[in-house]
């Protein structure tokens, strides 16, 4: 088995949600997980995407990491898709492979054969498009007024950890848009938090989790 390290705190509803389904999913094949968590500031973070801080934000990030190698980790989980931003400034200072949100995506999509998505997230990661690290799939932007509300919506759920009636009727309306007026197959699941308000059973349009395919991959390691 491998000692699989965790840094939460990046949405402390995302680190939640981790924590629970791979239990869960580690308990139905009967292994007890190996995981040790550190602890970041998800504003501090935020603060570092915002400003374009991303060599900053790779040694914050980093430095939880290396700490969790001291703790036995093998392994590291950033489980929330904004950070993977700076992922070209992050793993060379890393001594610890990570689990990369971006990869299991890719295997993902691949698997079900889907070449053109959109993303629901954190302004940044919808305006990123993922930051060029998917490839072979055409990501369809949101008009801008749409990135905006989804952006608001988004950051509603991370500060409150609920979901609110017109930001989900909002996600929805905005989904059968990119679908109808864009050829979208489906939607990105791109912000972990977005679990407090629906999943890809209760959506109500075609998505992908990425938090699940994540929590998959991550399972995968933690019991091989």
């Amino acid at each position: 088995m491998t000692c699989v390290g965790i840094v939460g705190g990046l949405g402390v509803g995302a680190t939640v949600h981790y924590y629970e389904k791979i239990t869960a999913a580690c308990k139905a094949r009967g292994v007890v997980p190996d995981l040790v968590f550190v602890h970041a500031d998800v504003d501090r973070g935020q603060g570092y995407v915002r400003d374009g801080k991303l060599g900053e934000l790779a040694e914050y990030l980093a430095g939880f990491i290396e700490r969790l190698g001291r703790a036995g980790a093998e392994a590291a989980v950033l489980p929330a898709v904004t950070p993977h931003i700076c992922i070209n400034e992050l793993t060379p200072r890393l001594k610890l492979p990570l689990i990369n949100i971006v990869d299991a995506i890719g295997t993902e999509l691949s698997a079900r054969k889907l070449r053109r998505v959109a993303l629901f997230g954190t302004t940044f990661t919808m305006q990123g498009s993922l930051w060029g690290q998917l490839s072979g799939v055409e990501i369809v932007k949101p008009e801008p007024d749409e990135i905006a509300f989804i952006g608001r919506a988004y950051q509603r759920i991370l500060d409150t950890q609920r979901g609110h009636d017109e930001d989900t009727e909002g996600l929805r309306r905005i989904a059968a848009d990119l679908q109808r007026r864009d050829g979208v197959e489906a939607i990105l699941l791109a912000g972990t938090d977005l679990a407090v308000i629906f999943d890809e059973e209760t959506a109500g349009f075609p998505c992908i989790d990425c938090a699940r395919v994540h929590i998959d991959s991550i399972v995968q390691r933690l019991t091989s």
